[in-house]
């Protein structure tokens, strides 16, 4: 593929994992660097927003944050007949009616729903604040993570605010957070190309398997890369044999990589792991060549 067919960008590409711990974000920091020294244009987007890592990595600049807000409804006590059509309609039961209607601010997701189904017009919403957006560039590297606030219990909308600023001209890299739970889907859902990373152990196959079955379900394209290749058995390539999933590379070992990810430094100068992102750049070419 030309370097000027790369630049142009519009790929969305999901780096997820079935469990915690197996080098997510090290692929996925590594891959824009590689991607953006082969002359793509790159944005990282990191959407585990509960833990959001990739800026030690990175290391980006700043330069816009804002807050992210979803909108919960606010009851009239005065108009409010307890005539309970809100609680009705709420399907995450964040309402509740005893001689008026009450919301339950954590509970809601929202939607908007029991504003329109109410007959005395006696709910409006106003915005609770769940985290921040920040974007800015590490190098050539555009940069969007999401910061939510301690405590808060849903992430799906700082997530979707994430991938809102998403660059449409760029190969997009969505940082998942790690499991098969709705903020996963919510990462992945409209992801052109998802990479699960695993390891070779036990833990890693079990949760592997979580992982596939929900990419399946999704309807998603999706590769799988075996990290510290080496340290278990081979049941995690045996498996993805079994179920023709494409095994896209195998990043062998090294505790230089362990030690560089310790000190937040990048890791793609140790030549192992630099020889396998860039033949997993290799891959991914040709698949976004198929989306041309």
């Amino acid at each position: 593929m030309a370097v000027d067919d790369r630049t142009k960008g519009g790929f969305v590409l999901a780096i997820a994992s079935g469990k915690g711990g197996t080098g997510k974000t090290t692929i996925a920091v590594n891959l824009a660097v590689a991607l953006a020294e082969q002359g793509c244009r790159v944005q990282y987007v990191d959407c585990d927003v509960e833990e959001p890592n990739g800026h030690l990595f990175l290391k980006p600049t700043l330069q816009h944050s804002e807050a992210v807000g979803v909108p919960v409804p606010v009851i009239d006590a005065g108009k409010c007949t307890a005539c309970g059509k809100c609680a009705e309609v709420c399907e995450y039961n964040a309402i509740a009616v005893l001689k008026t209607a009450m919301v339950f601010p954590e509970l809601c997701h929202g939607c908007g729903g029991c504003m329109p189904v109410c007959p005395e017009d006696a709910i409006h919403a106003e915005p609770r604040i769940i985290g921040q957006l920040e974007t800015g560039c590490a190098g050539k590297i555009g940069f969007v993570q999401g910061r939510m606030n301690v405590g808060e219990p849903m992430a799906p909308p700082l997530i979707r605010a994430a991938k809102r600023a998403r660059i449409a001209e760029a190969i997009a890299i969505l940082d998942a957070p790690p499991g098969t739970s709705c903020p996963v889907v919510t990462t992945v859902r409209d992801a052109d190309y998802v990479i699960l990373v695993t390891e070779p152990t036990p833990f890693g196959l079990n949760d592997l398997r979580l992982a596939v079955d929900l990419m399946r379900q999704l309807e998603k394209d999706f590769g799988v890369v075996i990290n510290r290749a080496g340290i278990g058995n081979d049941d995690v390539r045996s498996y993805c044999t079994e179920e023709r999933v494409q095994v896209l590379a195998e990043i062998p070992e090294d505790r230089k990589v362990a030690e560089a990810y310790s000190r937040g430094e990048m890791v793609n100068v140790i030549p192992a792991f630099k020889d396998a992102v860039l033949e997993l750049v290799k891959v991914l070419e040709n698949e976004i060549g198929k989306q041309r």
